[in-house]
């Protein structure tokens, strides 16, 4: 065995290992992606099975607020539906939609002293605010998570295999331009 032999398998040798290591990135970036998308789904549908206790919680209280209620929930369809399709543009939208509808319902309800003493109320308002916070912190991780993902698999040489073996970048979790303006609290009150 001559010499240029054995340094061309090593590089060879060398070469196919670190394709298969940037692979098995990549592999890792997609599923990470994957379970982001999962805890956020999670949050998710933990909201969705407390709105509705919460909004028949102010029924209760809110003879004349149907409207108000109406949009929580229809929001909160849209939400689930967007979720249950994996439509990530569709899901910010309507989150865009339920965040305002649910912001309008808590200013309405401080019009009602019943309600706001109703200890169900504020049970349902602490836990549903704390899984608000915890979909933005998913919500954060997720968006980091798509943005290793995206800028990976445009990278030379990942964009080589990213290509070759079917990696599709994925889309951010993005909001409107209404939930990211300033709250005008003098409209809630109207």
């Amino acid at each position: 065995m001559d010499i240029s032999f054995i340094v061309t398998l090593v590089v060879l040798a060398v070469a196919v290992f670190y394709f298969i290591s940037l692979y098995n990135h990549l592999v890792q970036l997609k599923h990470g992606v994957s379970r982001a998308w999962a805890n956020i789904d999670v949050l998710l549908k933990q909201r969705h099975d407390e709105l509705p206790k919460l909004v028949e919680t102010c029924k209760q209280h809110m003879e004349y607020e149907q409207k108000t209620l109406e949009a929580v929930m229809q929001a909160r369809s849209a939400v689930a539906n967007a979720r249950e399709a994996g439509n990530v543009g569709a899901l910010g939208k309507a989150e865009t939609q339920l965040r305002l509808g649910l912001g309008n319902l808590f200013a309405v309800a401080e019009d009602y002293p019943e309600l706001t003493a109703s200890e169900s109320f504020h049970h349902l308002h602490s836990r549903i605010t704390g899984l608000e916070s915890g979909i933005a912190d998913r919500r954060e991780y997720y968006n980091d998570s798509v943005n290793r993902l995206n800028v990976r698999i445009e990278q030379f040489p990942d964009v080589i295999i990213a290509r070759r073996f079917g990696f599709k970048a994925a889309e951010l979790l993005e909001f409107d331009e209404a939930e990211l303006a300033d709250v005008d609290m003098k409209q809630l009150f109207n």
